[in-house]
């Protein structure tokens, strides 16, 4: 069976009261869009449509990255003639689902089955919601067997009891679609052309329309405004805090976590509340993060504890290491086995050695550092010129004073020792003492300013 999925996202989202198209709105991390595509992905779909409308540039532009076919409704008309804009690019054997832009939490397993009953019929996905107001009601006959979809204003009393809801969702083979979607009509209150009455043309010409239940009301929930989109964020971010749970990770709080990529986690390890992780993000075992830090496309080795308040972005830090609190370790930065990066630490593109510590109020960039290495509180790698960067290099065992500043290009060698509050811009050779500060005064009876004796005038 050949599997064309159709997306429609073409939308504006006035609800949302943003400039931006509303599937291109973030869950975690992603554009809601792409949680779609990449369900449709998972499914094995043979190829994808996607129908834009509002704000299409953006939104090829944003998914530029996916292999989609994109078509363009130049009116919005109804999810009917939506559907209608893709078909004569569709394979006329292909099996075809159809899913919505805004709708992200949509899982494989609940699809699958969907797709499945739609080889020679049309499948309809529903749902069974608490409070059904405003979604299309599912209608059945006697024997339970699907008659239509009632919209929310047509329903009578009985009707509006039915907690059984249209998700909008459904597969069908593609010269059904091709059939019954020229057929529809647009006799309604808003002038458009509706896709479940497609569903209504295929029973009356005494077929079924077979129907799979969601697992879940939130699988469904599509996003019309900034409100929803809190919850589905919740929701998403709630699913993948239960499997890191599962996968024994311990959690201070598994509603304070927030995912955007992809986390990998080892044995033992402990997360606080309130981090974020963005990017692939790799923690291995015995890992401890602590309290509102930020990890961003780096891997943390084993045993290594990152205290609070601490921003690590692009970077990889070897087994025991300490950073933080208050650290931020920025693209570039590499940190060997048992490194200490302190508070109010920021490094770049920073070879950080083995044992090495850089524990207070400094800046390391551009540096590759030896290991064993001490700097002092107040350290400052100097390596923009204004024009260009440039490199430290620090050897094995050397030790940097507090308040010093490195201006490079410059090196300083194995054993190096750089005396406390010096400007250096020559090369310190093994084991010398390098002073590079001005000469103390001390001057005698100094009188301490007071206050004027002099009138104003």
């Amino acid at each position: 069976m050949k599997l064309e999925v159709i997306v429609l996202a073409a939308g504006k989202g006035t609800r949302m009261r943003s400039d931006k198209p509303k599937v291109l709105h973030r869950l975690a991390g992603r554009p809601l869009l792409d949680h779609v595509l990449a369900t449709a992905e998972q499914l094995g779909a043979d190829r994808l449509h996607v129908v834009v409308g509002h704000g299409a540039e953006q939104v090829r532009d944003a998914l530029s990255a996916r292999t989609v076919n994109w078509v363009t409704q130049q009116q919005q008309l109804g999810t009917g003639h939506a559907v209608l804009q893709a078909l004569p690019q569709v394979d006329p054997a292909a099996t075809v689902l159809v899913l919505y832009g805004d709708v992200p939490l949509l899982g494989v397993d609940t699809l699958k089955p969907l797709v499945a009953a739609a080889t020679s019929d049309m499948a309809l996905l529903t749902a069974r919601v608490d409070d059904p107001a405003g979604y299309g009601r599912i209608a059945r006959d006697a024997t339970g067997e699907f008659c239509a979809v009632v919209e929310d204003r047509d329903c009578d009393s009985a009707q509006r009891a039915i907690g059984e809801i249209n998700s909008g969702v459904l597969a069908a083979p593609a010269a059904l679609l091709n059939d019954y979607l020229p057929r529809v009509g647009n006799d309604n209150s808003q002038g458009e052309y509706y896709l479940p009455e497609a569903l209504a043309l295929h029973v009356a010409a005494g077929h079924r329309v077979a129907t799979h239940q969601a697992a879940s009301e939130l699988e469904i929930l599509g996003v019309n405004d900034r409100l929803q989109l809190a919850a589905v964020e919740r929701a998403y971010q709630q699913g993948l805090a239960r499997q890191l749970l599962l996968d024994g990770v311990q959690l201070a709080d598994p509603a304070r976590i927030d995912i955007r990529g992809s986390l990998r986690c080892g044995r033992d390890v402990f997360i606080d509340v309130n981090a974020v992780f963005e990017g692939d993000v790799v923690l291995e075992d015995g890992v401890t993060i602590g309290p509102n830090c930020l990890v961003k496309n780096s891997r943390i080795g084993n045993g290594t504890t990152v205290y609070a308040m601490s921003h690590i972005v692009g970077s990889t830090v070897a087994a025991k290491c300490n950073v933080g609190p208050y650290a931020r370790l920025r693209t570039g930065t590499e940190m060997a086995g048992g490194a200490r990066i302190g508070n109010f630490v920021e490094t770049k593109k920073a070879a950080i050695g083995p044992g090495s510590k850089v524990n207070h109020l400094s800046y390391i960039g551009d540096c590759d550092m030896g290991g064993e290495v001490n700097i002092g509180a107040g350290t400052i790698t100097c390596n923009y010129d204004g024009v260009n960067k440039h490199r430290t290099a620090i050897g094995e065992g050397a030790f940097v004073g507090s308040n010093s500043t490195l201006v490079a290009p410059v090196a300083i060698a194995d054993g190096g020792f750089v005396a406390a509050g010096s400007t250096i811009t020559k090369p310190v050779e093994a084991n010398e003492l390098a002073v590079g500060r001005g000469r103390q005064r001390n001057i005698g009876n100094w009188q301490r300013p007071g206050a004027s004796t002099q009138g104003e005038g």
